[in-house]
């Protein structure tokens, strides 16, 4: 632990004097009491409702606010959701938000490095990545590695397929995940600490800690800190990351809540490969690379700052009414130095790639600002709800490279070591600024004209405006209106039909060979489905069937090399579709059984009847599964599950300049946990994953080059509850 903190201390300097003021509270409050339930013995904690806690020892999901800010039950949203519970965050030990997204129906990931990656669900890339309700900075095409960030942060997951634009403006169609966050709920002192240790010398310690701050209650305080280092099965990289909440609660009176905080976050990596690995070998034939084959240089880093200030003042005016104003301050500042390597490979002599070399220093900064009414009311003898909202965000991007007129030669591959000397940099220079301010009115009700019919309609108008760094005109969108339409039915006590429609439209970073933006993303999103609660409501089923159109969907075709920086240019796709279905089961068979299984397929084609986005697979099995064991063996729990996906592929030029196919076939990784509950609050987890060492592509991107898949690992955990 010292070795650690000393390391923590030597990189991250005052962020290590947070940590471990926050872990040396975790021993100050060691005084617990315990109460007894059905799940098994858990710390004491009282919790407000809504807090998303209630169900942490399950896979139960409970209510959302992510697709229609109502408060309304899984089943009562009238769109596929799923929920990754905190038990589940546990049992899996998905501690990044890509591992999240990677086991959720419906979702695949595509790694373009050992750093970045992009999600996508339904055929499209995610990009509407939200915390607590409110949309965090990120930008895809100057991604740093945000979809890796901890996940110690959150409760838990929200993640809503299809277009959520009546929320949050952006109404890409393919999903929305919501973090949300860990609160200041408990009145009594509870604990959390947990010690990791795993393959490839991967370490982790984490603190939790929650605890009144005054006698009555009234006012509450959380600390989290996250410290986690090692290597990896790619040569030359390795992690040291931080993360840190600070947040606290105050009831300001019997109806007045006000709740605050501040998250950090800083991921350290060494030796980060920008790129992939190449295809084929100068002959034309295909590589056969090891998994632990790099392109990068041993001065590559990719460091990542992520600070987000937030507040919350919530007012209930009767049993009826309330009103919540938010406003969260996010900035992400990450320095990077990146070395590219292009071309093939000689098979007998290891020549022919070629290095380049670039430095990144990128900025940015966000304010999010938002009003939100919520009432019921009775009308025809049934409760009826409305909400009532407004929402304001301003966005400062800035970003600075630095070429090198350094010669460089990468020499034989096949000795690569990655000890190719640091270039010397130029001065930096700007590459790309703007600023995008954008704000909405929005609006929905809930309405039960009879028991077992509900309608929801509602609708968003949204003004964008995007003022970008050497133009003299912005791109401006006014009164751009987003509606939304919902239809649920209550067959009886388990099964409920449903139907949705809401339209598209989504501006867009990505740039054409030009370097101009493509339009906006426009189309619409239609959804029918049935779901089901069975066993009391502990186990939650969906099937969903949609269909979605666009124009103007970005496709990845080629690079270009602009002011000296090498970049992907994108072609935009008229009347591209998307059409399938997904089912799902999650939560609890037995008190002692959890699970989760999906099953989903689409087909995506634009309108000359062409695939695109080829490179995610049309189908996918996502399964995960624990059984608490009976009797004598009550002290242990075991679980597993299957991800399997179908084949995919790309169409790429060969060194021999011919277009050819690139296949990823089908395959499936299994992955297994078990945990000894030694105490009834000290426990041993150990989780293998890809166990049966399954070698597969992490990507191909469309300038034909691969990444290769993490291969078998494992980890054990040591969880103490106090």
């Amino acid at each position: 632990y010292l070795k650690i903190m000393q390391r923590t201390t030597k990189h991250f300097q005052i962020n290590a004097l947070a940590l471990a003021i926050a872990m040396s509270t975790i021993s100050a409050h060691a005084e617990t009491d315990q109460q007894t339930s059905e799940y098994g013995t858990l710390p004491t904690i009282k919790v407000k409702a809504g807090s998303g806690e209630e169900n942490e020892k399950s896979y139960i999901a409970g209510k959302t606010e992510t697709a229609v800010p109502l408060g309304l039950s899984v089943r009562e949203v009238p769109q596929s959701v799923s929920v990754i519970t905190q038990q589940r965050l546990q049992d899996q030990q998905l501690s990044t938000l890509v591992e999240v997204a990677e086991n959720v129906t419906g979702v695949s990931v595509n790694r373009y490095e050992t750093n970045r990656g992009g999600i996508y669900s339904r055929g499209f890339v995610v990009d509407n990545y939200i915390i607590d309700g409110i949309p965090t900075t990120y930008s895809l095409p100057w991604s740093s590695g945000e979809i890796f960030s901890s996940m110690a942060l959150y409760d838990h997951i929200d993640v809503v397929r299809g277009a959520t634009g009546l929320t949050f403006g952006a109404g890409n169609p393919s999903a929305a995940i919501n973090m949300v966050r860990k609160r200041a709920t408990s009145t009594e002192p509870t604990a959390n600490v947990e010690v990791s240790a795993g393959s490839w010398d991967n370490y982790r310690v984490m603190g939790d800690i929650a605890n009144s701050l005054n006698q009555s209650g009234t006012v509450r305080g959380r600390a989290v800190a996250q410290y986690e280092q090692g290597d990896s099965y790619t040569d030359l990289l390795s992690k040291e990351k931080l993360t840190l909440l600070l947040s606290a609660e105050a009831d300001l009176s019997e109806n007045t809540l006000l709740s605050g905080g501040v998250t950090y976050q800083e991921d350290d990596p060494r030796g980060p490969m920008w790129g992939g690995l190449p295809v084929w070998f100068s002959d034309g034939t295909k590589t056969n690379w090891s998994k632990n084959t790099t392109t990068s240089a041993d001065w590559t880093r990719w460091n990542v700052k992520y600070t987000n200030l937030f507040a919350d003042l919530t007012h209930k005016f009767n049993d009826n009414w309330s009103a919540k104003l938010s406003y969260s301050h996010g900035k992400r500042d990450a320095n990077s130095k990146l070395l590219y390597v292009s071309g093939s490979v000689d098979k007998n002599t290891g020549l022919g790639l070629s290095p380049y070399a670039s430095a990144y220093d990128l900025e940015v900064e966000q304010d999010n600002a938002s009003l939100q009414l919520n009432g019921s009311f009775d009308l025809w003898g049934l409760e009826q709800k409305v909400v009532l909202g407004y929402q304001y965000s301003n966005q400062d991007f800035t970003a600075y490279a630095r070429s090198t007129d350094t010669k460089m030669e990468i020499g034989n591959f096949f000795e690569w070591n990655g000890s190719m000397p640091e270039p010397v940099w130029n001065a930096p220079t700007l590459n790309e600024k703007y600023n995008i301010e954008q704000n909405a009115l929005f609006a929905a009700t809930y309405l039960n004209p009879i028991e077992p019919l509900k309608f929801i309609l509602g609708g968003r108008f949204t003004n964008y405006e995007k003022n970008i760094y050497g133009r003299s005109s912005s791109i401006k969108y006014d009164h751009e209106f987003v509606p939304y339409a919902g239809i649920i039915y209550d067959f009886n006590d388990v099964y409920t039909a449903y139907a949705s429609y809401t339209s598209i439209f989504q501006p867009q970073d990505n740039k054409d060979f030009d370097g101009n933006y493509l339009d906006p993303v426009e189309g619409n999103s239609t959804e029918v489905g049935l779901k089901s609660a069975w066993f009391d409501g502990r186990l939650n089923g969906t099937l969903a069937l949609y269909h979605i159109k666009q124009d103007n969907l970005a496709q990845e075709a080629g690079q270009v090399t602009r002011n000296g920086v090498k970049e992907t240019y994108y072609r935009a796709a008229k009347g591209a579709t998307s059409e399938g279905f997904e089912v799902e089961v999650s939560g609890q068979i037995t008190p002692d059984w959890n699970i989760t299984a999906g099953y989903s397929q689409f087909s995506a084609k634009d309108a000359n009847d062409a695939d695109v986005n080829t490179q995610l697979p049309r189908k996918m099995i996502q399964t995960f599964t624990t059984y608490k064991l009976p009797g004598k063996l009550e002290n242990i729990t075991v679980g597993g599950g299957v991800n399997w996906q179908s084949s995919t592929y790309i169409n790429a030029e060969n060194p021999k300049e011919v277009i050819e196919k690139v296949e990823q076939g089908d395959y499936a990784l299994v992955n297994l946990m078990a945990r000894y509950q030694i105490t009834k609050d000290f426990s041993a987890q150990l989780n293998i994953n890809n166990v049966f060492d399954k070698k597969y592509y992490g990507v191909f991107p469309a300038y034909g080059q691969i990444t290769l898949g993490a291969p078998r690992n494992a980890a054990l955990t040591l969880q103490y509850k106090f």
